[in-house]
């Protein structure tokens, strides 16, 4: 088994219009979702992202404040989770409740390194 990333994109901005019973109702569909992969041994971790952020870029190491780019591009939180192949790991986050508020998840195989 590999251990993969899913980096969940987009998905805001439908979600600000949300009432509070529908904010409590979407996060009860991602808790549903994330305790099920959980179960069946995927999950290895994963947390939300806060919105806000610090970016050092370039030779000079220059600190800005960010990250700053379109909200369907923004990285809104990530999981990790173990599966057969990059195949399967697809597979298991084409249930993931973001795509009904428009967003995406990106799959990424884990490298190991040797240290």
């Amino acid at each position: 088994m590999t251990n993969y990333m899913f980096f969940f994109r987009g998905g805001d901005a439908a979600q600000a219009n949300f009432s509070p019973e529908q904010m409590q109702a979407n996060m009860q569909k991602w808790s549903g979702w994330i305790q099920g992969l959980a179960q069946k041994g995927h999950v290895k971790g994963g947390e939300p992202l806060d919105r806000g952020g610090k970016v050092i870029s370039g030779k000079n190491r220059v600190i800005t404040d960010g990250p700053y780019a379109e909200a369907k591009d923004l990285v809104g939180g990530y999981l990790i989770v173990t599966a057969e192949s990059l195949d399967h790991a697809a597979e298991l986050a084409k249930n993931c409740p973001i795509f009904e508020q428009d967003g995406a998840v990106e799959v990424r195989a884990i490298q190991q390194m040797q240290m």
